[in-house]
């Protein structure tokens, strides 16, 4: 991944990780500097060029590239963005729930430029996540987007300035903490999997996650706390 590394930082740091309920993911790059910042910039193709152009196969058993891409997962995700998210780094932010990115920051999917495709999820989260013909441009050119376009477009939930971008990212993470853990769990899941439901399928699904949070001490602790104006003491335990 030429030197991608993949840290979190996560918000209500005095629980323990479990009960967390969102994650922020920032990464850098090896050759990362001030001049020319870099998220991340995919697999090395370097190191590629010098297997004589096998595919480089770095991932975990389930997580797919960067061990994320793939990976199943309950809790919401957040993406730091400084410097040049491409082709393997657009897609680690395409898998992300929200993105804040700093104005220096660009997105890209170059594969074509080098007799590739964007296999990490890139093609089709792409098409779910932006216009249709503006992410067919990205995909078939390679050219990349600034952050204010990836903004103006809905890819980018904050832009900030150079430097900003965790702490902003940390402020949305605690925005979702304060909310009753395992209803965030339940709503993202969803959010997630009925996007591509039909609507009776959809419903289904919400019906039965809705049943399932009302067997849960935070389902009465909710509009208790709303009585009782004052804020809810949550436990994040699945049974009463």
């Amino acid at each position: 991944m030429n030197g991608c590394r993949c840290g979190s930082a996560t918000a209500g740091s005095q629980q323990p990780i479990d009960f967390c309920c969102a994650v922020c993911l920032t990464c850098c790059q090896r050759d990362n500097t001030p001049e020319r910042p870099v998220f991340c910039a995919g697999a090395d193709l370097k190191a590629m060029s010098g297997r004589g152009g096998q595919w480089p196969r770095r991932k975990s058993n389930s997580g797919g590239f960067a061990g994320l891409v793939m990976r199943k997962r309950v809790k919401p995700l957040i993406a730091a963005v400084h410097g040049a998210a491409l082709a393997g780094g657009c897609e680690i932010v395409l898998a992300s729930d929200m993105v804040v990115a700093s104005t220096n920051a660009r997105f890209g999917v170059p594969e074509v430029k080098r007799s590739l495709i964007p296999a990490a999820g890139g093609n089709f989260r792409l098409m779910q996540k932006l216009p249709r013909s503006i992410a067919l441009e990205m995909i078939l050119t390679g050219d990349p987007i600034p952050a204010s376009k990836a903004y103006e477009l809905g890819l980018v939930n904050r832009l900030v300035e150079p430097g900003a971008e965790l702490s902003t990212a940390i402020e949305l993470a605690k925005a979702i903490t304060v909310n009753a853990p395992l209803a965030v769990r339940e709503a993202l899941r969803v959010a997630r999997e009925g996007v591509t439901m039909e609507d009776d399928e959809a419903f289904a699904l919400s019906n039965e996650r809705m049943s399932y949070l009302s067997t849960t001490p935070d389902y009465k602790e909710g509009p208790l706390a709303f009585t009782e104006k004052r804020a809810p003491k949550w436990t994040g335990k699945a049974k009463i």
